[in-house]
């Protein structure tokens, strides 16, 4: 066996790896599927966008699924929850809140995988919903991503620092700014002076990478072709919901004809992904959310109501 290559992890690896090992360590998660039939949600999403000539101003499927996504959480405002919970002493707290915060990966321009905070999702229409996510997009064209992770990091380690986490702060600086392969460079001088002489509408900050109320994955978008779900999706403290949005996938399905006989015929299911953090969640304080879709799901019409 030989030895081909060696990569060192970059700021936004360092980041990622950090907080999903934290998420592993602490969190008991539970998981579990939903598959609504979405062959009719598909025909009205199609009706949405048939009059719309600007390719931006198109209603996606991921669009939608955040927006389904939201109606169920504020039907289930306990998913949209951080959690503070101190394991020696056995103390829990959960903190509720009025918007839903969107933290949703993001595949950049550059090929880099960045996790943004779409704010306020719950409040916005689905035109509104899409115009949010086009302009994170055209901001992040502009933006030196190791640079706005450097600031997100920073900020994370003074208020590790500012909470008595002194050996942690000591770490963390020990392993981003020692000299060496694994060195975290940021930008200096002239080139530092140039980037922030740049409007903040003009680039992503660390306001758009900061933690979200819940975290929604678009795994289906990533790969189209995907068979199956994804059956463990961590939770990033301290959220206590995540969720996966698989690939629509044809499947046989039991259905009802019109003299209300079950038969068997070929459908579009949209397999989701619900994980939970048993520690603040049961199983229970799930179903006010899948009820609320079951809703959504069985009157799609709906959708132009929210557009």
């Amino acid at each position: 066996m030989a030895l081909i290559k060696e990569e060192y992890f970059g700021i936004a690896r360092k980041i990622v790896s950090n907080m999903t090992a934290e998420s592993w360590e602490t969190i008991p998660h539970a998981t579990m599927t939903y598959e609504p039939d979405v062959t009719e949600l598909f025909k009205e999403i199609k009706i949405l966008n048939q009059d719309c000539t600007d390719k931006t101003k198109k209603i996606t499927i991921n669009t939608v699924m955040l927006k389904i996504i939201c109606e169920g959480l504020k039907a289930a405002p306990k998913m949209n929850t951080h959690l503070l919970f101190n394991r020696k002493l056995v103390r829990g707290t959960l903190k509720y809140f009025d918007n839903i915060d969107i933290s949703m990966p993001m595949v950049l321009p550059s090929g880099e995988m960045m996790t943004v905070n779409m704010h306020d999702m719950g409040s916005k229409s689905l035109s509104e919903m899409t115009a949010a996510i086009n302009d994170t997009i055209r901001r992040a064209k502009h933006s030196d991503m190791n640079e706005v992770m450097f600031e997100v990091s920073l900020d994370n380690t003074l208020t590790g620092l500012k909470n008595g986490k002194i050996l942690q702060t000591v770490r963390r600086l020990y392993g981003s700014k020692t000299p060496g392969k694994h060195m975290v460079h940021s930008l200096s001088g002239s080139a530092k002076k140039k980037y922030y002489s740049i409007p903040v509408s003009e680039r992503l900050t660390k306001h758009d990478i900061e933690q979200g109320t819940t975290t929604v994955s678009n795994l289906g978008s990533i790969y189209r072709e995907q068979r199956g779900v994804c059956a463990l999706l961590e939770i990033i403290p301290p959220q206590t919901t995540a969720f996966a949005v698989n690939a629509a996938q044809r499947r046989p399905t039991v259905v009802k004809d019109e003299n209300g006989n079950e038969k068997i015929e070929v459908r579009t299911v949209l397999p989701l992904t619900i994980a939970i953090d048993h520690r603040a969640l049961d199983y229970g304080d799930v179903v006010p959310f899948m009820k609320k879709l079951d809703e959504i799901f069985a009157n799609p019409s709906i959708i132009h109501s929210w557009k």
